[in-house]
């Protein structure tokens, strides 16, 4: 956690710029070094032996247990299920603005006419 005692305080341009140099220079000594590892990786899974060995200790895992190694295999396999939302629509909620009619505030509830005068319900 930081507090008071350890943030370094800032008194210049100059030394803001000095700082956000380093910190450049850190995040791209990581970025190359991310870089290297994914090449060797990518160089290491193109040998096809590599690939069918890592395949069988996952499928290795999965039969002895591991849920995650069933999850990775059948997620690669194409057999994913969907992630489904239920979403209940039940909720009376009503959304009809009030109206003024006559100088009076009135909300219509659901099934609520108009009355125009034209109906002949009494």
């Amino acid at each position: 956690m930081s507090n008071e005692q350890n943030l370094i305080k800032i008194t210049s341009t100059e030394q803001a710029r000095a700082l956000g140099r380093k910190g450049g220079k850190k995040k791209h000594e990581n970025e190359r070094a991310r870089k290297t590892l994914r090449d060797e990786l990518l160089a290491l899974l193109s040998n096809g032996k590599a690939q069918e060995r890592m395949s069988l200790a996952l499928f290795e895992k999965a039969c002895n247990g591991d849920t995650k190694a069933f999850e990775v295999i059948r997620d690669t396999i194409g057999e994913k299920p969907k992630d489904v939302q239920d979403i209940n629509m039940s909720a009376n909620v009503n959304v009809m603005p009030s109206v003024k009619i006559d100088g009076k505030e009135f909300v219509p509830e659901i099934g609520d006419r108009p009355n125009d005068g034209s109906s002949s319900d009494t």
